[in-house]
This record gives structure tokens, C-alpha cells and sequence, in this order.
């Protein structure tokens, strides 16, 4: 059986984006694109509402390469304990108020006890000063929370 990896936003805007003179973004790009093809064959992935809602959002030729990377991947819905989790993430200082959507892109890939979290959001959610209060508030109330990583960090040989 496959591990399964939740795919976070990040993931798919650098996926499809255009290409960019900034070095940051060219490496995160290439990074993104070499996991993709190499890595993605090994295992599940599954994106959530919340991604489809924000892959969606802005110029309309963008969010089309953004969705059309998305087909075919399964996606998982919220439900209330997404909801209280997310929410408890916050209110434990996890996460600031203001990441309220990345709050539940953590909460729904714990609540469905999904292994990796995929991201580029090194502000808020691949951090290493927020990923143990993550860790410590899922495993609070009771999930075991996703391994939160790049696709640096996500190669298998």
C-alpha cells in the first residue's frame, strides 16, 4: 500500500506557474516539477475542498492549469472535526489567526490520518518553529499529525 501525501496549494501554484526570474521561485518550480514526475507514481495523493477552492481563485488562465493539475486526485471533504481541529490549532497559538485556511489544510490531512503533507508554505505550516505546536495540538486532541515537508525533503532514492 502506498503512503499517502496531502498535495497543498503551494504545490500545484508552483506546478503550473509560469517561469519567474526569481531564484527562490525558479528552485521551488524545478523542485516541484522533478517531484512530480519522479516522485508522484509512489504514492497517493489527495487534495482537500480547501485546495480546489483556492487553486480556482485568480486570473482565470492560471487557476485553469491549477485545477487541470488536480484531476484525478482524490479529494477529501471537511467535517466537523476538521472544523474543531482547525479551529484549535489557532486558539493553541499553532498557527496565527490569520492562517485560518492553512490551519485546515493541517486539520483535515490529520483527521483523515493522512502520512505527508506536501507544501511550499514555509511561513506558516513547513516551519520549524510551528511544526512541534502543530504536532503537540493534533496530538492533543487525540490525531497523529502529518509529517509537514517540501518536495526536497520528500525523495525517495
Amino acid at each position: 500500500m502506498k503512503s499517502t501525501v496531502y498535495i497543498e496549494t503551494s504545490i500545484i501554484s508552483y506546478l503550473t506557474a509560469r517561469p519567474s526570474n526569481d531564484l527562490r521561485s525558479m528552485a521551488n518550480k524545478s523542485a516541484t516539477i522533478e517531484w512530480w514526475e519522479t516522485q508522484k507514481p509512489k504514492y497517493e495523493l489527495v487534495v482537500s475542498e480547501f485546495v480546489v477552492a483556492e487553486a480556482g481563485l485568480g486570473h482565470p488562465e492560471a487557476a485553469e492549469r491549477r485545477l487541470a493539475a488536480l484531476e484525478g486526485l482524490a479529494e477529501l471533504r471537511a467535517t466537523e472535526a476538521v472544523r474543531v481541529l482547525g479551529q484549535e490549532l489557532i486558539s493553541r497559538n499553532a498557527l496565527p489567526e490569520k492562517a485560518e485556511i492553512d490551519a485546515y489544510h493541517v486539520a483535515i490531512a490529520a483527521v483523515n490520518g493522512i502520512e505527508y503533507l506536501l507544501t511550499w508554505n514555509c511561513t506558516h505550516i513547513a516551519n520549524a518553529i510551528t511544526r512541534p505546536k502543530i504536532e503537540a495540538a493534533c496530538r492533543a486532541l487525540g490525531y497523529e499529525p502529518p509529517i509537514i515537508c517540501t518536495p526536497d525533503e520528500l525523495m525517495e532514492t
